[in-house]
């Protein structure tokens, strides 16, 4: 009878346990791809491959969103079986950036492919925090390859990811995509 007891408190504690609200980078970055479908801002894309060769092109709107499906496939922090699986580090005041910064962290790092989702936000006095940049660290190993993607996304501007691949016996291949929409693509 002890045990049942025990189990039946343990059981309603893990009920009452808060549930988690994180900010949806998913959410965010749909926000942004419907603004840039509904703009006139010219997208320039260009990818840099071991900072070798340099491609520009002119992206059409309507593949917009295709270009930023990294950002779109990440795991959504706002669903709660996803949220569990993450936790956040306490926010920190960057004085030389003058940011807040806010970070999500897998729960085991090993079983998730997302290492990392981190806002910076500028504090805005009497108002929520306005969120300048997303970043996002993802990670891919198995027995023959290592990818890994670093993910910046400059709201209202533009974004970019940095791709690192590793196979046996070849080189490490390194790519930068960088797709501009909204600032000078030579800065």
């Amino acid at each position: 009878m002890t045990i049942s007891a025990c189990l039946l408190v343990s059981c309603k504690q893990k009920d009452k346990e808060p549930a988690k609200s994180y900010i949806s980078v998913v959410s965010l970055i749909r926000k942004q791809v419907a603004h840039v479908d509904t703009s006139l801002y010219p997208i320039i894309k260009i990818v840099s491959q071991d900072s070798l060769h340099h491609d520009t092109t002119y992206i059409p709107r309507e593949q917009f969103a295709a270009e930023a499906k990294d950002f779109l496939e990440i795991p959504d922090l706002s669903e709660k079986k996803v949220a569990k699986r993450y936790t956040e580090e306490p926010p920190r005041y960057d004085e030389m950036l003058g940011r807040v910064i806010f970070k999500y962290i897998p729960v085991d790092p090993g079983k998730e492919e997302v290492k990392s989702q981190e806002f910076l936000a500028t504090p805005v006095p009497g108002q929520d925090a306005r969120i300048n940049n997303v970043i996002i660290i993802r990670e891919i190993s198995n027995r023959d390859s290592f990818l890994q993607k670093k993910m910046l996304w400059q709201m209202d501007k533009s974004f970019q990811i940095v791709t690192t691949r590793q196979r046996p016996g070849i080189p490490e291949v390194t790519t930068i995509t960088r797709v501009i929409w909204n600032e000078d693509p030579y800065q």
